[in-house]
């Protein structure tokens, strides 16, 4: 497995594991192995690449170069543009982690993540975890990220398997969830 930042070759294989895996078109059977709840258009996707360089995938090399993870990240500038995000970016000045008041200039926005299911449970979600949080270290201190509480999937992985702390919890258009949250300088365990 290689792990590697997105160009804009790759949004066609982006686009086929989100439709995979995003509520609206994820099978039943599926679901309760976790979800992506925002959905990305091809040109969200292509300045997510091209503005801040935001996508991490694990690639399998021995499956010829399958794209079977991704992971987000991106400056709060680039998320405002919906309403969850504007809301997390209005609370940053009531949310304090490691005893720092979070900012739009000491924090970054992580995920959606989605991993195909037949390479789960292999260690991916924390190698594509680190190399994301080490590509934006450069440029913030602080990671932040939110798990809708139906996920608890999600919230295992990253909360449990990865390390990321509980930062809060929130409300936001009847659903519940998780703020976690991680220094950009953590190591993985």
């Amino acid at each position: 497995m290689i792990y590697r930042h997105a160009n804009i070759e790759d949004i066609p294989a982006i686009l086929a594991l989100q439709k995979k895996y995003h509520v609206n078109s994820i099978s039943e059977e599926d679901k309760p192995d976790g979800f992506v709840t925002t959905l990305f258009t091809e040109e969200q996707f292509k300045r997510l690449i091209e503005e801040e360089d935001g996508i991490s995938l694990a690639v399998d090399e021995e499956a010829g170069d399958k794209i079977v993870a991704y992971a987000m990240a991106a400056s709060w500038e680039y998320w405002s543009a919906w309403p969850l995000f504007q809301y997390m970016i209005e609370d940053l000045p009531n949310t304090t982690y490691c005893g720092e008041q979070m900012s739009v200039e000491n924090s970054y926005q992580y995920g959606p993540v989605a991993i195909a299911k037949e390479y789960r449970g292999q260690g991916i979600v924390e190698h594509l975890f680190f190399y994301s949080l080490q590509s934006m270290a450069d440029r913030y201190k602080y990671m932040l990220t939110f798990i809708n509480q139906i996920n608890p999937r999600s919230y295992a992985a990253h909360h449990r398997k990865i390390g990321c702390d509980v930062v809060k919890t929130f409300e936001f258009n009847n659903n519940q969830y998780w703020e976690l949250g991680m220094p950009t300088a953590a190591e993985p365990k």
